[in-house]
């Protein structure tokens, strides 16, 4: 029987480390235009995003933006918005992504209320789309379709 990462490694895949956190949930590193950080990978989030403070950091371009963010308890945030960025995870890039910028300061209170480190943004499901993911929860492993 042949393995899913065999499968989808001969499919034109890249395969990327997934780690677990205290939290339960899957860190990821990642590149927005040239700079590493680190992300959650949530699959419930429509929208990559970023905090804040992290506008020199990645070398964004922001704008003010109509749409509120909602989500880990939060509701009606103020968000700005940095369109044709540069992503890359793994070998997999993507160019003119945008993100969504917004306070993440309650979501690292609560990674590092529980020994989690702080994280630099999210990782949403326009990425995982924009990528045909797949996500291998047992070995942990984010699949993501090179172009």
């Amino acid at each position: 029987m042949e393995r899913l990462q065999d499968f989808l490694l001969e499919k034109g895949y890249t395969k990327i480390k997934l780690h677990l956190t205290h939290t339960n949930h899957f860190e990821i590193k990642a590149t927005i235009n040239g700079v590493k950080g680190l992300f959650i990978l949530d699959t419930g989030a429509s929208s990559t995003c970023v905090g804040f403070d992290t506008v020199e950091r990645f070398n964004l371009k922001v704008k003010d933006s109509e749409i509120k963010a909602a989500g880990a308890g939060a509701v009606d945030m103020l968000t700005q918005i940095s369109k044709k960025n540069k992503m890359k995870i793994g070998k997999w890039r993507k160019d003119k992504v945008p993100i969504i910028l917004f306070n993440l300061t309650h979501v690292n209170t609560a990674l590092t209320s529980h020994n989690s480190k702080p994280v630099d943004g999210i990782i949403g499901a326009d990425i995982l789309k924009k990528g045909k993911a797949i996500i291998d929860y047992d070995k942990k492993y984010l699949y993501l379709k090179l172009p």
